[in-house]
């Protein structure tokens, strides 16, 4: 876009290119492809020739267009409210327009999908007209990891680590029936992981397991009678006694080590001289006056870093105190991505902005799927 006196850029760093690349920066909320906006000196203005204000967001990514019925032309057909283009019906309405009227009362709806535990589809489903979809994690499966009226039985509890090519349903010792392992003679413990010939109890191998940390095998390994086997089998990067060491947490989505500038040591980057950060990623040198490197590192709404960081070279550092914030701007919270077994992305990939990217071989939301080579 060309600069005119209306949308002349103070900042001399502020080339076109580069102002188009904050703009587009997030895919897929890509304003040349969604018709969404136009990149004016490297903000977003979002499409409201109507002024209704239907498209919003600092990269102009909610469209709120898509929520409009084409026969009766209103937003959620009147039955719902709208949010960054998705429908939330009101009770009652169902269809992602909110264009079906169930045929029993909202009350009769809720208690059909309430499950023993007093939660709506045990919270692993979707409740439609009184009956529970339920969110199954594992498209291979011949029927769902998650299951029964109210989504209650959920297999993956089963399982210490998530395998469908191995028969690792209660350590292979046991069967799950709705989520609970029945052990076969001779095992014992939450997942049928304990053999009863082991000296130690569950809970003293349990403990010798998880050393510092708040899981057994720091959630990377199984656990067998207070020794620790570290997961996947046969990739040296997790390693430790407890598996405490996890050197796939020194890479970066590309895979690239430590940013190419230090070596790992059990999960950290021991950066070189001259460079600095969790992956080595910022070089100490800067050829930018501090008024240049300052109007890179202002998000959309003018705030510097998000206030969650430090701005070096035009580039955010964020806040080595709140290690789960990150982000070109600090605007991304790692605690937002998905979990299993209480680890963030499972600790088989890595937060990236609220979503999990899984190293090779793991998938799901959580990266609690394996879907690489069997395990030797």
């Amino acid at each position: 876009m060309p600069a005119t006196a209306e949308t002349s850029c103070a900042t001399p760093l502020t080339t076109e290119p580069k102002l188009t690349w904050y703009c587009t920066k997030f895919p897929p909320y890509n304003f040349s492809k969604a018709d969404r906006g136009t990149c004016q000196c490297g903000r977003c203005k979002c499409a409201n020739s109507e002024g209704n204000g239907l498209v919003y967001g600092k990269y102009c990514e909610c469209d709120d267009r898509e929520c409009i019925d084409d026969e009766t032309e209103e937003i959620c057909t009147g039955h719902g409210k709208c949010y960054c283009g998705n429908c939330y019906c009101e009770a009652g309405w169902h269809g992602d327009k909110c264009e079906f009227q169930c045929d029993i009362t909202p009350w009769e709806i809720k208690k059909r999908c309430t499950s023993p535990d007093g939660k709506i589809c045990s919270n692993r489903g979707t409740c439609v007209c009184g009956e529970c979809t339920c969110h199954d994690v594992d498209p291979t499966g011949d029927w769902g990891d998650i299951h029964g009226d109210t989504c209650e039985c959920d297999e993956r509890n089963c399982k210490a680590v998530y395998d469908r090519y191995s028969d690792d349903f209660c350590s292979g010792h046991g069967q799950c029936n709705c989520g609970r392992c029945d052990c076969k003679e001779g095992w014992t413990g939450k997942k049928c992981e304990h053999p009863l010939s082991c000296p130690l109890s569950v809970e003293e191998s349990a403990k010798k397991c998880q050393g510092n940390s708040n899981l057994p095998c720091s959630g990377r390994g199984r656990c067998e009678c207070g020794q620790c086997t570290c997961f996947p089998p046969g990739d040296n990067r997790v390693y430790g006694k407890n598996c405490e060491c996890d050197d796939r947490q020194c890479e970066n989505v590309d895979g690239d080590v430590c940013g190419g500038h230090g070596i790992c040591s059990c999960g950290r980057c021991i950066c070189q001289d001259g460079w600095f950060g969790k992956l080595c990623q910022h070089s100490r040198k800067c050829n930018m006056t501090e008024e240049e490197s300052r109007s890179l590192c202002e998000s959309a709404d003018g705030i510097l870093c998000s206030g969650k960081g430090s701005c070096h070279c035009g580039k955010c550092v964020c806040s080595p105190q709140e290690q789960y914030i990150s982000g070109d701007f600090c605007e991304c919270d790692d605690r937002d991505c998905d979990k299993h077994d209480g680890l963030i992305c499972t600790g088989n990939g890595v937060c990236n902005c609220g979503n999990c990217e899984c190293w090779e071989g793991w998938n799901g939301n959580a990266c609690e799927i394996w879907l690489g080579r069997e395990y030797p």
